[in-house]
C-alpha cells in the first residue's frame, strides 16, 4: 500500500505523528515530528503541503505522515 499523500488534507488526522517543517527551516529542509493537534490548511490540496498545529504549538508544512492516529 503507498504511504498517504501529505499533499492532500484527508491524508492528515488529528492525532497522527508527522514530520513537519517549519517556516524558518524551509530553506534547510529541517523537520519537526509532532502530533497534529489541528490542521489549518483548507483546501483539499496543497503542494507544498497541509499546513497543521502540533501539539506542542509549533506550526509547520507536512512532509511525511508517520503514523495514523488510534481509534
Amino acid at each position: 500500500m503507498p504511504a498517504p499523500d501529505p499533499r492532500i488534507r484527508m491524508s492528515v488526522r488529528p492525532g497522527a505523528v508527522v514530520d513537519v517543517v517549519q517556516k524558518q527551516d524551509q530553506k534547510t529542509g529541517r523537520v519537526t515530528r509532532g502530533v497534529v493537534q489541528e490542521i489549518l490548511t483548507n483546501a483539499a490540496f496543497h503542494p507544498y503541503g497541509i499546513k497543521v498545529r502540533l501539539s506542542g504549538g509549533i506550526v509547520g508544512r507536512v512532509k511525511t505522515i508517520i503514523g495514523s492516529p488510534r481509534p
